[in-house]
């Protein structure tokens, strides 16, 4: 039986309903932040939540609302999640081979110089453990990292926090970029040049900006064509990327381009003064085991060969290679309960319209399988046993199923939100209490999104479709607020909880999380003044910098 969306479903108040709905948000932000559960727990009460509201507010059949549910978690896993399990799978690998520590070495004694170290760690090598791996794993070794060297544990939580901001919307894999297109419908490779310009500008500023946090101004200007070095091949790299192959590898190639660079220039150039901490040795460096450059480079082939095999996947010929001729991928055009149920209403369409659900999956050409692939093509480089191999991938599971049931329950919540009409309904009425001054907010929405959940993926599943119906109703271009959601979200990653337990376990400081949050908090508040200001110029003064894409998903 067809059911129409009701986005003023209390006495025809608008406002009334939004305030209604709102309340799994403020739920999840109770549980996160007051109560301090568990992710996985917290998402599955919430989506409960959303289920109930959905029902009683706005008389959602309730097999609608289990159907979107079951959907939004099957997307959740397929392909969301299985990017996020191959890419660790990949990055355990090398740990199990001992050929990370080979990486590590190969970087941490290239200079004496602090500053130079934390360029070299803290921001290039994170980025680059943020594309192959995220999931906490970029601050955590950078940090650890950095600590073996003889950074103080609270300096080096800081600064690897900072640093870990270009990459975040490509990392791992592209994942939130590609969470924000699942929800919103605008195409990943839309997505991905805007927010690709987004963090090309972030990367012409963080290594600077880390370095003064580090050190100060004048201290950090002695290293001013260090940190451009790694900041301006970073950008380059990411940007030509991001507009010309989707989001899938800005982070990892980018990365190993700013590293290469980085290296390559400190080769011919080094500070006049080298700067250590007070309590350092005469020789930071005396203890660092040298690695020949057949070590070095068998240590890194296994992201070598997932560059070249992402580089293959995305190509236009491959993709109709494997679907358009072999229809290699796993698709339910009507999804069960729901297609052909829920339509749309005035005033998101002009007149009642359905509301289509269907899922597909496109196993073969999916990056989380080119991923896996890699793996495998690792483990015979790295003479890896396949009984190792399966060992470790069950150990890669275990490790993320808590995280993995996580982001399903959150993003079956941004899907049920969707069919419920709640988003809509949220849209609407921050259209009507910012007006034209939502581009202010888009970002600070993002950065709430990813304090409350610790993840700008599913910050992007929570508000992405918010973030679109706003835009949509003001005039304004969704990609520009969506892309907003992504890029404010990243400076969340400094001030969450959850980043902050990661950093703090890194490096011994268990219990001093409050340090560390009133350091972030400032570079946060910062760094975001930045990013709304870049958003106004983008909605008001260059609006073409940004591509578009069709209104209404």
């Amino acid at each position: 039986m067809p059911w129409n969306q009701n986005y003023a479903a209390l006495n025809g108040s608008l406002l009334l309903t939004a305030l209604v709905v709102a309340i799994p948000i403020f739920f999840l932000f109770w549980a996160l932040a007051v109560k301090r559960m568990k992710g996985h727990v917290a998402g599955l009460l919430t989506l409960a939540l959303t289920i109930v509201i959905s029902v009683l507010v706005y008389r959602m059949p309730i097999t609608a609302a289990l159907s979107a549910s079951a959907l939004g978690m099957l997307t959740g896993l397929f392909p969301i999640g299985w990017i996020i399990l191959t890419a660790v799978f990949l990055f355990n690998l090398t740990v199990e081979s001992g050929q990370f520590e080979v990486i590590k070495s190969s970087i941490s004694s290239l200079s004496p110089d602090r500053r130079i170290q934390a360029l070299l760690i803290a921001f290039s090598f994170s980025a680059f453990m943020e594309g192959v791996a995220g999931q906490g794993a970029p601050v955590a070794v950078a940090a650890a990292m950095l600590i073996g060297l003889g950074f103080p544990p609270l300096t080096a939580a800081v600064i690897c926090l900072v640093a870990n901001t270009p990459p975040v919307p490509f990392g791992p894999v592209g994942v939130p970029t590609i969470m924000m297109s699942t929800v919103t419908g605008i195409p990943a490779t839309t997505m991905a040049r805007a927010v690709g310009i987004d963090m090309a500008i972030m990367a012409l500023i963080i290594p600077f900006f880390m370095v003064v946090v580090m050190v100060g101004f004048q201290k950090a200007k002695e290293v001013l064509p260090a940190a451009l070095v790694a900041g301006f091949s970073y950008a380059a790299a990411s940007l030509v990327l991001s507009t010309w192959f989707g989001p899938e590898l800005p982070a990892i190639t980018a990365s190993v381009v700013s590293l290469v660079c980085l290296v390559g220039f400190i080769k011919i150039w080094q500070p006049k003064t080298i700067w250590t901490f007070e309590n350092d040795a005469a020789d930071a460096t005396a203890n660092a085991t040298t690695h020949t450059a057949g070590q070095v480079f068998k240590a890194w082939s296994p992201f070598l060969i997932l560059m070249v095999v992402m580089g293959i996947w995305g190509t236009p010929a491959f993709k109709a290679y494997a679907e358009k001729t072999h229809h290699w991928f796993l698709a339910v055009p009507k999804w069960p309960g729901l297609d052909g149920v829920v339509f749309k209403a005035a005033p998101i369409v002009a007149k009642p319209a359905a509301y289509a659900a269907s899922y597909k999956w496109q196993y073969l050409t999916a990056p989380g399988t080119a991923m896996f692939l890699s793996a495998l093509l690792s483990m015979a480089v790295l003479k890896i046993s396949p009984a190792t191999g399966a060992r470790v991938f069950a150990k890669t599971f275990m490790q993320l199923r808590f995280a993995l049931i996580t982001l399903a329950s959150v993003i079956g919540l941004g899907f049920l939100a969707n069919y419920s009409g709640m988003s809509f309904t949220l849209g609407l009425a921050m259209a009507v209490l910012t007006g034209m001054a939502f581009p202010i907010f888009s970002p600070i929405i993002g950065l709430i999104g990813v304090f409350l959940t610790g993840s700008v993926t599913s910050s992007a599943a929570l508000f992405g479709k918010l973030q679109q119906v706003t835009a949509i109703q003001l005039g304004l271009n969704p990609v520009l607020t969506t892309s907003a959601n992504l890029f404010g979200g990243v400076m969340g990653k400094l001030i969450s909880p959850q980043s902050i337990a990661v950093a703090c376990a890194a490096v011994g400081l268990v219990g001093r999380e409050t340090d560390i949050f009133r350091k972030t908090l400032k570079y946060s508040m910062i760094l975001l003044g930045m990013v709304i200001v870049i958003v106004l110029l983008q909605a008001f003064v260059i609006p073409w910098i940004l591509p578009t894409a069709p209104a209404v998903s």
